[in-house]
């Protein structure tokens, strides 16, 4: 009944967000991202023990990803953070998302990239209850992006791999360039900005920004 109900509300609030993208779709919701990781299968196992499952804490809005209860300590030359946030499921290599900040802290350099682009990327350790694990490369800055669903992409003339210029409101007002575009009948449409970008922008999760377009 839980599962069920938890994918009635999720129904709901991918409607809602279609049924504005129809009203104005250059509109674009915003999340704001913590640090987080995605681990590998691998990796999983070596810090919480063979055969280890995720468990659930929260769906996030894209489908099928999600905040899982369990966390781990990350740690650089410098400094460590405790209670990073895992989000599942799995993926084939591990990642761990960082603002420029929390680079700072750690003592390296995390190029921005978009996902899944960690080739020569720094090096990071990863401490869980049942071991560690040194990776070779792995942390980066996200490339803030949009998650765009094919409709809404199609009618705005853009495609997988576009970038383009968005506009934030308030006091802060600002235009933030070179926003990767990212295009699938899997994605809700929302906009990723990590917690360096929202600060100096005066952003927070379900704010809005609009896309600029060309006159």
């Amino acid at each position: 009944m839980k599962e069920l109900n938890e994918h009635i509300i999720k129904e709901i609030v991918r409607m809602v967000i279609e049924e504005m993208a129809k009203v104005s779709s250059n509109r674009i919701p915003i999340g704001v991202s913590n640090r987080h990781i995605h681990l590998s299968k691998a990796d999983l196992e070596a810090l919480f023990g063979s055969g280890y499952q995720l468990t659930k804490y929260r769906d996030l809005k894209q489908p099928g990803q999600y905040a899982a209860e369990e966390t781990v300590e990350i740690r650089g030359p410098k400094g460590n953070f405790q209670n990073v946030r895992i989000l599942g499921p799995a993926r084939d290599l591990t990642q761990i998302e960082l603002s420029l900040s929390d680079g700072y802290k750690l003592g390296i350099n995390p190029p921005i990239r978009k996902s899944g682009d960690v080739e020569a990327s720094e090096k990071i350790e990863i401490i869980g209850p049942k071991g560690s694990v040194k990776k070779n490369q792995g942390a980066i800055a996200a490339l803030r992006h949009i998650h765009m669903p094919t409709n809404v992409a199609e009618k705005m003339g853009l495609k997988d791999g576009d970038f383009v210029n968005v506009e934030t409101q308030g006091i802060r007002e600002v235009i933030l360039k070179n926003v990767l575009v990212r295009v699938s009948d899997k994605f809700v449409l929302e906009m990723h900005v990590d917690t360096d970008e929202a600060n100096a922008s005066g952003l927070k999760t379900d704010d809005f920004v609009t896309i600029l377009t060309e006159s």
